[in-house]
Order: structure tokens, then sequence, then C-alpha cells
């Protein structure tokens, strides 16, 4: 079992920075990748960005240059920084574990993402 708590959500104006936290417990050992997913009201979850234990990153182009994923594999945490947040970018963002070779995924409970014009 992996348990994930998020934080630093939250409202911020177009143009500003959020912070998002993920920190794992559990059976940490056996994650391959954590990252964040995120759904917007009426829309399907999304991919933001995940990273590997070996620092290997993978992120949809409506994210590069505007969000940074790193992880702190000491502290079993992954963060996300977001910056030059846009509307559309608001969302519930989901932290997620991926483990090795079974490839299953655990889910935080997500934390609000509202981004005003």
């Amino acid at each position: 079992q992996v348990r994930l708590v998020e934080s630093g959500g939250g409202l911020v104006q177009a143009g500003g920075s959020l912070r998002l936290s993920c920190a794992a417990s559990g059976n940490i050992f056996s994650i391959n990748r954590m990252g964040w997913y995120r759904q917007a009201p009426g829309k399907q979850r999304e991919l933001v960005a995940v990273i590997t234990t070996d620092g290997r990153i993978n992120c949809p182009d409506s994210v590069k240059g505007r969000f940074t994923i790193s992880r702190d594999n000491a502290a079993n945490t992954v963060y996300l920084q977001m910056n030059s947040l846009k509307p559309e970018d608001t969302a519930v963002y989901y932290c997620v574990a991926v483990l090795a070779y079974s490839e299953y995924n655990y889910w935080g409970l997500g934390t609000q993402v509202t981004v005003s014009s």
C-alpha cells in the first residue's frame, strides 16, 4: 500500500504561481514513477507531468516551459512548480505513484487549483 498526501492548491490570478507537493508513505520502495494528473469539470483526467526515480520526465506541450516537476527521493516527495498559470489550468490536481513491474497506480485525494482571469 502507498499513501499519498497532496498540498499546495488554492486560488491564484492568471499569471501567478503555485507549488504543489505530494508526500508518499508506505511501500515506497516499489514506486517507479510519481507525478501529477489533473481533471477539469466535464473533462477527462489528463497527464500534467511524471518523473521517474532516476529523473526522467514526461509532460505534455501544454505545460512545458511553465510547469516544473521535481522529486526528492529521500523525502519521498514530488513537487510541481506551476508558473504563468492560465484559467484553463483550473482543475483538481491528483498525485499519482506508479509501482514498478505491476504498473499499479495509487492516487491521492486531489487538490483544487483555481486560476482566475
